[in-house]
């Protein structure tokens, strides 16, 4: 995509109650602004009194310049049509901190979809609660942030990380971070955390899930990236996959092919956020591919 289209590029997420005309009365505010629509999404829970859920992608000169004018017209028209809205520019980019502790996997792949400009973002900062992997980070020219959490210091390391991130990074992931985050946290970061769980959640949930699977024999492996809440492994689900595995795999072959079905998940469910395709919905999520 050329740089002006990228800079004159925006995205409207839109939630209300299902009623005709909803559709046409966005198209229609978008072309009394001059927009040309690239890609339009939608998806009813009920055409009958549901939730109606809506993405569009368009581009509009000066952009910029134009964006207060059209959140003006947005929130009059939120107003009769009952509805919650977003609109984001492509640029500038998510800035986004990646949290690790000792396992690579994740960050390496991660990094590497950033650098080949599979991820639409900056990469502001790892942030471990060890030192291992700042190896694999540093010669990026990305800070490295090597705070230490302990039970004592849980407290004052969680201040630290917040401090860091203050005014410096608009998403949080967890990439295989071996810490759980306090309530006070999240709730500083709704919707803007996401983690990668090693299991097809909602099954096999807190530690060693490979270990539970293999104990009950299962089939299938999967990963699960979702967006963190206070309740442990119960945020609404973004991405998930699985892969078939037999009576012969044992834990650490489990974990291996686990590996592998992380990074994809976890790299696609960041992605869809970077390119604003997720809609809340309660404990679900409306994802538009």
């Amino acid at each position: 995509m050329a740089a002006s289209s990228v800079r004159n590029r925006a995205r409207m997420l839109i939630s209300c109650p299902d009623q005709p005309g909803i559709v046409a009365a966005v198209s229609q505010l978008l072309f009394q602004h001059g927009a040309n629509i690239v890609r339009s999404d939608q998806h009813t829970t009920d055409p009958q009194g549901g939730t109606f859920f809506m993405r569009v992608e368009f581009d509009l000169p000066e952009l910029e310049r134009r964006t207060p004018e059209l959140r003006a017209a947005l929130s009059g028209l939120a107003g009769r049509l009952e509805m919650r809205w977003e609109l984001a520019g492509s640029l500038p980019a998510k800035r986004v901190a990646i949290f690790v502790s000792r396992e690579d996997h994740c960050l390496v792949e991660l990094l590497w979809r950033w650098r080949a400009g599979e991820l639409p973002c900056t990469v502001a900062m790892v942030v471990s609660n060890h030192p291992d992997l700042a190896h694999a980070v540093e010669p990026l020219g990305i800070p490295f942030h090597h705070i230490p959490v302990s039970t004592e210091s849980r407290a004052s390391a969680e201040a630290r990380q917040l401090e860091l991130l203050e005014g410096r990074a608009d998403l949080v992931v967890l990439a295989r971070y071996m810490q759980i985050l306090s309530a006070d946290f999240v709730a500083r970061w709704p919707a803007r955390i996401i983690n990668i769980h090693h299991s097809f959640l909602p099954a096999f949930v807190g530690p060693s899930p490979y270990r539970q699977a293999w104990e009950r024999g299962v089939k299938i492996i999967g990963a699960t990236a979702h967006y963190v809440t206070a309740e442990l492994d119960q945020g609404p689900i973004i991405e998930q996959d699985v892969q078939r595995v037999t009576h012969r795999d044992n834990p650490e072959d489990l974990r291996r092919v686990g590996r592998q079905i992380e990074r994809a998940v976890l790299a696609r469910a960041v992605a869809w956020h970077l390119e604003d395709r997720i809609l809340l919905h309660g404990r679900r999520t409306v994802v538009f591919h």
